[in-house]
């Protein structure tokens, strides 16, 4: 049995609720309050992650922390092989990671913003906000031109890869951090495209295409 322990709210953990759903991948949920519960900084989770920080999944005793090397885990173990990570690929694969790193760059930009305006966690939202509109129209830009070359993902291809699922619920959350992505259709329409996948799984603040 796989567990995952997980904060309903976190972008990071519902990547990979969202991963595991499209995978009909049995699991169970461990909840972790971070706020104001500050779960995570206890003994006993952190001798689960020392980082302090969620979501960690166990595997039958192997610990898997960080939430895009859980998602890199679980396309090779438990998805049809190379379907959401191509590992006979080089470029595709390069192209993967490289779009892992950007995840990681929204989560440091749009989901601080979210966290300090919506948890009121501290911080000044102000160079989150002016980095991370940056960063929405790199990826808005790199949708429109993959659009116009007959690609509908951030890798090319016909399936979707892990990489659009690390960035999608960081970008779908951006209205939370004050930042509308009315400016960005490219990404508007990728975002759907998402929601399509089929297993699709909503949180909140995140619906699912009939909901909209």
């Amino acid at each position: 049995m796989l567990n995952l322990y997980d904060c309903e709210l976190s972008e990071n953990c519902y990547k990979v609720r969202l991963f595991l759903s499209i995978l009909g991948q049995e699991h169970q949920l461990i909840p972790v309050e971070l706020f104001p519960g500050q779960e995570h900084q206890q003994a006993r989770f952190r001798a689960i992650n020392p980082l302090a920080k969620v979501p960690v999944l166990d595997d039958n005793g192997f610990i898997v922390r960080d939430s895009q090397a859980i998602l890199v885990y679980l396309a090779c173990k438990y998805a049809p092989k190379g379907k959401w990570y191509p590992l006979e690929d080089a470029s595709r694969i390069a192209s993967v990671q490289i779009w892992l790193s950007f995840a990681n760059d929204l989560n440091e930009t749009v989901s601080a913003a979210r966290w300090v305006q919506v948890f009121g966690k501290g911080g000044n939202m102000a160079p989150q906000c002016r980095k991370a509109r940056q960063l929405l129209t790199v990826i808005d830009e790199h949708l429109w031109f993959a659009e116009k070359n007959g690609h509908a993902w951030l890798c090319p291809g016909e399936h979707p890869t892990i990489a659009d699922l690390a960035c999608f619920p960081h970008i779908m959350l951006s209205d939370e951090a004050g930042i509308s992505l009315l400016d960005y259709p490219a990404l508007r329409r990728w975002t759907d495209r998402v929601k399509g996948i089929n297993g699709f799984t909503a949180m909140p603040g995140i619906f699912s295409v009939e909901n909209n």
